[in-house]
């Protein structure tokens, strides 16, 4: 029996599609309103940036609700959708366990994401995160090396820093002279510096060789360069300082100079403790052996270049549809020169080739099989 023709579908004909016959669910009335979280906080969590830039974002009219602009203050719920200059966001309505990274900072870096003579930066190294990004806990100058601290947690850096928490600082100072027990004592007392008073909580002696000598201080509040201004209050200059402690963490020896160690998720667990911060409810996700292996494993990190962040991103204009293809003002920026083509290359020829020489044979071997 013959294969009977197989009948050509028209490209032009609607396609039939089965009937339905759902019915919309009403909503009910006596049913509870669905919790709403505020729109700024989920929005900082999502790590596109602090609570007070959000705000920012969301006054200049870049974020809408369900089509509509946002306002300060407004709460959303799951099934809302947000958008950022048009582009959907995913917000974190279900806490997650924040990521913790310890660097072991040197000297000739400095902490922060825009400087304009181009200097290094401790966030040219940071690995890549996800639906998030990194936050310094604390600062450290230019000249200053040791233990600086990165989070995903703008809640978590906020319990750090801010002085109403006073959280103690511990550094390792090497001075240029020797203190006497008198100005040991009014360093502990306090001194008046340019900005009000400081003073140490604690300073004792680490001896030394020649005219330097060493000191662990600790102290509650981290102005700029606090350290090194109290002690060239007595004419001591400060010639080097390395920050060994930050509340309770300590900078482990094993993380050598430009190294990195992200803490395991039980250490962060006892730092949100530590802080008095809700701990996420879900259990803790469970880890490959390569991702145990490398969670305890210290690396040296790589310069990477940096996203553009979305306070920087310029918005697009009303209408304008969402598209990965660079935009105009990424295309009039100014461009790489392209690499320069050597007019005096010469292209080996053929002739340039020497002939293969012709094989001799002796007479002795001549004729013999």
């Amino acid at each position: 029996m013959a294969r009977p023709f197989k009948t050509q579908r028209d490209p032009q004909a609607t396609p039939r599609r089965p009937k339905t016959n759902f019915t919309k669910l009403e909503a009910d009335p006596n049913a509870p309103p669905e919790p709403t979280q505020r729109l700024h906080k989920l929005l900082a969590l999502a790590g596109l940036g602090s609570r007070r830039d959000m705000e920012e974002l969301i006054a200049n009219g870049r974020v809408t609700v369900n089509g509509a602009p946002a306002t300060q203050g407004q709460g959303v719920t799951q099934h809302d959708i947000v958008r950022l200059d048009s582009r959907p966001v995913k917000l974190p309505f279900v806490a997650e366990l924040p990521q913790v990274l310890i660097y072991h900072k040197p000297e000739g870096e400095i902490v922060s994401q825009d400087d304009p003579e181009g200097r290094a930066s401790v966030f040219d190294k940071l690995p890549k995160v996800k639906n998030g990004k990194w936050i310094a806990i604390g600062r450290l100058d230019m000249n200053t090396s040791g233990l600086l601290i990165f989070t995903t947690s703008g809640e978590l850096a906020n319990r750090f820093m801010h002085p109403r928490y006073e959280v103690e600082r511990e550094y390792a100072v090497r001075i240029f002279g020797e203190l006497t027990d008198g100005q040991m004592t009014q360093l502990k007392e306090g001194i008046e510096l340019e900005d009000g008073p400081a003073n140490f909580d604690s300073i004792i002696p680490q001896g030394g060789e020649g005219a330097n000598h060493w000191y662990q201080v600790i102290l509650r509040e981290g102005r700029n360069r606090e350290v090194r201004r109290l002690f060239e209050a007595f004419q001591l200059p400060v010639s080097r300082l390395m920050r060994v402690r930050f509340g309770p963490v300590n900078l482990p020896p094993r993380v050598k100079r430009g190294s990195m160690l992200k803490l395991e998720q039980k250490e962060v667990v006892g730092l949100l403790e530590w802080a008095d911060l809700p701990v996420p409810s879900a259990p803790l996700r469970q880890l490959t052996q390569r991702e145990k292996l490398k969670a305890t494993t210290v690396f040296t990190p790589k310069v990477r270049k940096q996203r553009i962040s979305v306070l920087d991103r310029v918005p697009r204009t009303d209408g304008e549809p969402y598209s990965k293809k660079p935009s105009a003002a990424r295309k009039d920026a100014p461009k790489k020169p392209a690499p320069r083509k050597n007019e005096n290359r010469r292209v080996r020829q053929t002739s340039d080739l020497t002939a293969p020489a012709m094989q001799k044979k002796s007479d002795r071997n001549r004729g013999r099989g």
